[in-house]
């Protein structure tokens, strides 16, 4: 704690008398990051710079993405780049292979504190074997719920093999962190120990309704009056997507005029623009681009039932829109149903379309609830978010060989004077 002291003779700078930051040695195992488009990529590059912020030293482990991907090197940051085939339907993402003995050759040279692994693919499974090997401490996170994706894709029968996977997997870790408090007694019942919950947050300078762009709107063919319903993410079928279009028809059964503007690719694309021609399909967009298209809507609809935690409702909310989605993953973490959005009882389609026809009738109420969602984004900090990944670290690394680390965040600047 920084306290005001009081010298006789001299001013005392207490941040000095505070014992020193201890800085980690964290490696970072992931198959997918940036520039790949996904929820994931994007929280884990969020947690790698906030650690880099903090001081940490960072391995960054995870497939090479293409042949012109370059391992970057700066002063405590390195990524160790791993062979990879690109997943079946989306070859834009890829799959990193075993690599156990690369693993332990590396880790024995640069040995890391900790071991955070992220995805729990081949890459990732070998990393928690070589760090089992090497009695490194291993922390883990359950981001995507491969076992419910399953039935999206006619082998539902791999469901309970999926699971028993995943469960023998993060098992064998200090701890898994997971978003949301319903995600944590949906694993607990179904037998996954040392759970923690870490949520996630949002980068609310970057996604603001500052960035709406009538001229990116005219594209659309929408004027300052037309409402846009708007959806971010893979165009899979775990996504719900035919829900999707019967909420936006039932919305222009009100309001005509209304768009639908689609926000990523995916094995799903030609199917729905079949079923729905009038709906803009803008694509992969990126960086100052997604944020221009989220703050350019009005309606943030999402149906999906297949999310961990779903990234896309707290940049929707940090982006001013207001938000329609199931109880469910984030959303039913952060709205507040009628206060700052919408929230359905999970899998009550009727419920859902019902909803957005309440939206599409009152353009106030969906402005309100605009508003009220940027202030609930505006709260997410990513600062506090890796301060908690800190704190899951530091209690690995005492439950692995009693060293205690002195994590603690900078001290503030403070200076007492005479008086």
């Amino acid at each position: 704690m920084v306290a005001m002291l009081q010298a006789p003779d001299e001013s005392i700078r207490v941040d000095e008398l505070l014992p020193p930051r201890r800085s980690l040695r964290v490696a970072v195992v992931t198959e997918t990051y940036p520039p790949e488009v996904n929820g994931v990529a994007a929280t884990v590059w969020q947690v790698v710079e906030g650690l880099r912020r903090q001081g940490h030293a960072l391995q960054l482990i995870r497939p090479r993405q293409d042949g012109a991907d370059a391992a970057s090197r700066e002063p405590g940051f390195a990524e160790l780049l791993m062979r990879g085939l690109p997943i079946p339907r989306y070859p834009a993402l890829r799959m990193g292979l075993p690599a156990r003995r690369a693993l332990v050759r590396h880790w024995a040279l640069h040995r890391p504190d900790v071991v955070h692994v992220v995805t729990e693919g081949p890459l990732g499974w070998s990393a928690l074997q070589a760090a089992r090997q090497l009695r490194l401490p291993v922390v883990s996170d359950f981001r995507t719920n491969f076992h419910a994706y399953s039935r999206h894709y006619g082998v539902g029968w791999l469901r309970l093999p999926v699971m028993a996977y995943l469960r023998k997997f993060h098992n064998q870790c200090a701890c898994t962190m997971v978003p949301t408090e319903d995600l944590r007694r949906e694993l607990q019942a179904a037998g996954f120990q040392g759970l923690r919950v870490v949520a996630r947050g949002v980068d609310a300078q970057h996604f603001d309704p500052a960035r709406r762009s009538p001229a990116l709107r005219a594209t659309w063919g929408a004027g300052p009056d037309t409402l846009v319903a708007l959806c971010v993410g893979r165009l899979a079928p775990e996504k719900n997507l035919g829900l999707l279009l019967d909420a936006v028809a039932a919305m222009q059964a009100i309001h005509p005029p209304l768009r639908l503007v689609l926000v990523g690719d995916g094995p799903e694309r030609t199917r729905l623009q079949q079923r729905c021609p009038q709906a803009l399909f803008a694509g992969t967009q990126r960086g100052p681009a997604l944020a221009a298209h989220y703050a350019s809507a009005d309606v943030f609809l999402f149906p999906s039932l297949t999310e961990t935690f779903g990234n896309v409702v707290p940049e929707a909310m940090a982006s001013g829109l207001a938000v329609l989605a199931y109880d469910h993953a984030a959303a039913g973490q952060l709205l507040r149903h009628g206060a700052n959005g919408l929230l359905a009882p999970p899998g009550d389609e009727a419920a859902f379309r019902d909803l957005a026809r309440q939206l599409a009738a009152d353009p106030a109420r969906v402005r309100a609830l605009g508003r009220q969602a940027r202030l609930t984004a505006e709260r997410l900090d990513w600062g506090r978010i890796v301060e908690a990944v800190e704190a899951e670290y530091a209690d690995a690394i005492v439950a692995a060989d009693g060293r205690v680390p002195s994590i603690q965040p900078p001290p503030a600047q403070a200076v007492a004077s005479r008086t």
